[in-house]
């Protein structure tokens, strides 16, 4: 049997040069001046810098509002990932069963993944305006009154719904793309051992879906970390002030606005630091539960 191979060396590595330049500019390099810049306290208009060496992290670490946005940004990543993930697989399981007019069901739910992430934060200041909008009027018939940009837990509600209503037809799209996998054969086989539609679900099919799920966990976790920021942004309306904020919202806050980019490299790589071990902890020892077929 003939092996296939480059007749040069050098061809594979011109191949691969664009995707390490892309690399090295966006990603390593700013990773190595964040680093450089969070052990200096710097003029924001470039007149000088002094050497602080850890002070930018020992303030961070002993700030109790680095701790608080830190906390809410846990939270905030937890609840979207598994509203996100929870709502698509739902979707996904009752789409997989439609007969007629699947394709027109299909589109509705996926369409809102062409909406970009600050369209959808304005969608849900539009939806929880105070004085007419559908959501607030609806929370008002049971005596609440709706404040977003106001009330630390109503604005922190409004950016929840807006990322997991965003982030659903991406999970839905591939859950039904992996339930569409499953060989018929062993749809058949299940429904012959386990007449229960619920015991085949968590038996037979949540099993197969593990390799799917296990790759949108991922991808559902960066988009709450990073790609929420747009969302973050339109419905904190630019004054955070004692308003809900991600780890990465914070990191413009007080690098663009407060001028402090010692201080906001630092998060910077902290952030860095903690989505490094995040990934490893995944890979490590979430993926050995995790069967390929």
């Amino acid at each position: 049997m003939k092996r296939a191979g480059f007749s040069t060396p050098w061809l594979p590595v011109l191949l691969l040069v664009p995707q390490l330049a892309i690399i090295a500019i966006f990603f390593y390099w700013p990773a190595i001046v964040a680093l450089h810049s969070s052990f200096f306290l710097q003029d924001p208009f470039g007149f000088g810098s002094t050497f602080v060496g850890l002070d930018n992290y020992t303030n961070l670490l002993g700030s109790a509002e680095y701790r608080r946005v830190a906390v809410f940004t846990l939270t905030f990543t937890l609840l979207v990932t598994v509203f996100s993930l929870a709502l698509a697989l739902l979707l996904a399981v009752k789409a997989d069963k439609v007969l007629r007019g699947a394709k027109t069901y299909r589109t509705l739910l996926m369409w809102v993944y062409a909406v970009a992430p600050p369209v959808a934060g304005f969608i849900a200041v539009i939806l929880f305006n105070q004085s007419w909008g559908p959501l607030t009027e609806l929370f008002a018939l049971f005596g609440h009154t709706y404040m977003v940009g106001v009330n630390f837990n109503d604005t922190a509600f409004a950016m929840i719904l807006a990322s997991v209503w965003k982030q659903v037809p991406v999970n839905f799209i591939f859950f039904l793309s992996a339930l569409q996998s499953i060989p018929r054969s062993v749809r058949e086989a299940a429904l012959i051992d386990n007449r229960s539609a619920s015991g085949r679900f968590w038996d037979v099919t949540f099993p197969l879906l593990a390799p799917t799920g296990f790759f949108l966990l991922i991808i559902n976790i960066t988009y709450a970390l990073f790609e929420t920021f747009g969302i973050v942004d339109t419905v904190v309306k630019g004054e955070p002030g004692n308003n809900p904020m991600t780890l990465v919202y914070k990191v413009y806050v007080d690098g663009f606005r407060g001028n402090d980019l010692g201080g906001s490299s630092a998060q910077s790589v902290i952030l860095m630091v903690l989505v490094l071990a995040l990934t490893v902890f995944q890979f490590r020892l979430l993926e050995r539960r995790i069967h390929y077929t």
